[in-house]
């Protein structure tokens, strides 16, 4: 299938690495010319050259942080300039992954740590969207895709849950206030995913549990449907088709990319 997005322009955040990154290389890969926003200018360049080569599409790196909304403008105009356009396709993936440690319990959660959370994920995607709505609108195209997480369906994690439902609803509400210029505005929910992170993810909890890493590994395979975790380059799969013209038929709608929660109906 054609997806049509052959010279479009694409800016993916948290592009560097992880999901993000291989959201970025799918784009690359349907001839999108990319631009990585992310902090680290060494990693971004190391990244934006690998990319490049790989496709053969121009891939950039933009520094900035998405808690500054001025940093975020700069950025996109960077972004447009080098890129020779407007941005078409953004995609949010700035946001730091679970895995690590466990969450804490209510008694534990402060303010701070609260605040930072929902700043860098969801006011860090409203800064973003903030910044490339008004060329979308003018242009009467365009796609926003929200990387979320499918804590918003779970219980255990109560910050990465609200945080995660407060990626949706401000999907929902960009997508209906959007929507009739021409831009769709989705979500995906991946659930634990294989990225260049997981090997240490995973030899972390084996070293703090005293297990074999084994152990671990099979506790994550188990977690969904399909006995295997799903790796970024399947979770970047269906963000290409939502980035796409392909998907005008979805919008504000949360997709989930874990490999199917056990035992959970949603409808």
């Amino acid at each position: 299938m054609d997806l049509k997005l052959e010279s479009k322009r694409a800016l993916v955040t948290g592009g560097s690495r992880g999901i993000g990154k291989a959201v970025a290389r799918a784009l690359a890969a349907e001839g999108v010319d990319v631009a990585l926003l992310a902090r680290d200018p060494q990693r971004l360049a190391a990244a934006a050259t690998e990319l490049s080569a790989a496709s053969g599409r121009r891939v950039i790196g933009v520094a900035a942080d998405t808690g500054d909304l001025q940093a975020v403008r700069r950025a996109v105009a960077e972004a447009e300039e080098k890129l020779g356009g407007g941005i078409d396709i953004l995609v949010n993936a700035a946001a730091e992954p679970a895995g690590y440690a466990p969450p804490p319990p209510l008694a534990d959660i402060t303010s701070d740590f609260f605040h930072q959370q929902l700043d860098i994920k969801v006011m860090g995607y409203l800064r973003t969207a903030q910044a490339v709505a008004p060329g979308m609108k003018a242009r009467g195209w365009g796609r926003i895709v929200n990387v979320s997480g499918l804590a918003a369906r779970s219980t255990g994690n109560a910050v990465g849950s609200i945080r995660n439902v407060g990626v949706s609803a401000l999907t929902k509400n960009l997508a209906d206030e959007l929507g009739p210029h021409g831009i769709n505005v989705t979500a995906v929910h991946p659930g634990v995913t294989v990225t260049e992170r997981t090997a240490d993810m995973v030899a972390h909890h084996a070293q703090r549990r005293g297990v074999d890493k084994v152990v671990v590994q099979a506790e994550l395979d188990a977690g969904n449907s399909t006995g295997r975790v799903v790796t970024a380059e399947e979770v970047a799969d269906v963000v290409v088709f939502l980035a796409s013209p392909r998907s005008r038929a979805i919008n504000g709608d949360a997709v989930a990319v874990g490999g199917g929660a056990p035992r959970a109906i949603h409808y």
